[in-house]
């Protein structure tokens, strides 16, 4: 029987950006958000990997998981759209952004670009067989439960990953969620 690897994705603590409904820079925490981060419970695993942006080192630290950074544990790329608010964007643009996932109409990624940049590293995972926590954001979490679950990106907007959550996700020849009471 094959060893059960463990991948823990940890989404990074609640931000500005967040709490005012904006698309996101490289910022750090609010200070509830440092707060929420540093009550969490412990996690343990063979290697540690954050995103690159300061949103996603701060919060491993205050997890007192400081990892290598992997830039394909990025958030997705609004392109034009970063750092303004998300009703400022024309309707028909947020329609298309929220109803197709290979809409790249803001110069950024696509959803399927984020989908498939997860898929490979997921697949990297697996073949190391190395159980991991992985410190990034909500799209790459959402992400990887579509490519566990082979799931269509259309879905990609129905999963709320929640500032601060862990996702369990085992691999046994297949990825699979994991829930844990």
């Amino acid at each position: 029987m094959q060893k059960v690897l463990r991948l823990d994705l940890v989404s990074h603590g609640m931000t500005e950006a967040m709490r005012k409904a904006r698309f996101p820079v490289d910022e750090s925490l609010t200070e509830a958000g440092r707060r929420a981060i540093a009550a969490c419970g412990p996690l343990t695993a063979a290697r540690v990997l954050t995103g690159p942006e300061r949103r996603a080192v701060e919060t491993a630290a205050l997890m007192g998981l400081p990892g290598a950074e992997d830039t394909r544990l990025r958030d997705l790329d609004a392109g034009a759209w970063r750092g303004g608010e998300l009703m400022s964007v024309p309707q028909d643009e947020l329609y298309a952004w929220l109803t197709d996932p290979q809409f790249r109409g803001h110069g950024g990624e696509s959803v399927v670009d984020v989908v498939e940049r997860t898929r490979y590293w997921m697949a990297e995972i697996a073949s190391e067989g190395m159980s991991t926590i992985a410190i990034t954001h909500p799209a790459v979490i959402r992400a990887a439960l579509l490519v566990a679950l082979d799931a269509p990106p259309k879905s990609f907007w129905r999963i709320d990953i929640p500032p601060g959550s862990v996702t369990r996700l085992h691999y046994r020849g297949e990825w699979t969620l994991h829930f844990t009471a």
